[in-house]
């Protein structure tokens, strides 16, 4: 309890005095703890904040590769790695360790700030690939001229089939990978997103992607095909089989290693939907089978040499 009197100290002033206690020491030394705890708290998620924020930027400021730097590495042959690029090539002929390759995208960006490869060593050995398949095509069609099969053949196969496929393959798959398939709720333990989880696919990554995917596309059509052209060019119904068959695969492959190299953005989700086109291919496989007794199959492989040679 508390009481409280009045104590006159003349010409009508009076003193009031009251025995309420003063506030504990204690209690209010709890109180100020609390306060800073969690200034302290807060102090530490925006400092986090800040750190992933500055991380990004330096990141992407000092450590992200540009198509024109790109390019400017591929005369500096020193520079390139070949033996880890011919490792890639052999790992994505094996659909069990395709993954490897993207393992390495996952490390560069760890260590150097982006997914994308800054060394063309392997862009470099799939045009001379390419070439060295257009002279041995352009031989076995043996046209009316060697050199002009040759330049249309390689025309189509490097800047056609390869480079510009791949910028448009590139570009379509980065706008939907950017505009649908970031995973907006992935976040830290604080509840902050950090920006690796929101952060947009790189151009030159997607361009990767498509690299990849057309080793083992070029592996089936280029090379493999080639052994067998008197088999696949005739008019027999098992040349139609193989042919078709062989090329289902091809475009098959190169749908399936888009797919993982998309998948392995941790922050992308319903990367599935790269796999839609080997629908597609399945369904224009049946459809061609099913025609073929109509005679209204097509051998794919007799469709190419009409393209590439018979219509020069």
């Amino acid at each position: 309890m508390s009481s409280s009197s009045t104590v006159p100290m003349g010409d009508g002033v009076s003193i009031s005095t009251s025995n309420n206690p003063a506030p504990s020491s204690k209690s209010f030394a709890l109180h100020q703890r609390s306060n800073n705890v969690n200034s302290a708290s807060m102090g530490s998620v925006k400092q986090n904040n800040n750190y992933y924020n500055s991380q990004n930027t330096i990141r992407n400021n000092i450590n992200s590769i540009t198509v024109s730097q790109y390019l400017s590495r591929l005369t500096d042959i020193s520079q390139m790695d070949v033996q880890s690029a011919f490792d890639q090539m052999k790992s994505l002929l094996n659909p069990t360790q395709i993954q490897r390759v993207y393992k390495l995208s996952y490390y560069r960006k760890q260590t150097k700030g982006h997914y994308a490869r800054d060394d063309p060593a392997f862009v470099t050995i799939q045009l001379c690939f390419l070439i060295l398949s257009s002279v041995a095509y352009s031989i076995a069609f043996n046209g009316d001229s060697f050199w002009s099969t040759l330049l249309v053949f390689l025309f189509h196969s490097v800047i056609i089939n390869y480079t510009l496929v791949g910028v448009v393959a590139a570009t379509i798959g980065q706008s939907i990978a950017n505009q649908h398939l970031i995973n907006t709720n992935n976040h830290n333990n604080n509840g902050t997103m950090s920006p690796s989880m929101s952060e947009p696919v790189e151009w030159m990554y997607a361009f990767d992607i498509h690299c990849n995917a057309f080793f083992p596309f070029f592996t089936i059509v280029y090379i493999i095909q080639y052994f067998i052209l008197p088999i696949v060019l005739s008019n027999s119904f098992f040349a139609f089989f193989a042919s078709n068959t062989l090329y289902s695969m091809a475009f098959g492959y190169y749908f399936y290693v888009t797919h993982l190299g998309y998948r392995n953005l941790t922050h992308l989700k319903n990367t599935e939907v790269f796999l839609v086109p080997i629908v597609f291919v399945v369904f224009i496989f049946v459809l061609n089978l099913i025609g073929y007794p109509f005679g209204l199959g097509w051998n794919a492989s007799r469709i190419m040499a009409h393209l590439y040679f018979e219509s020069q």
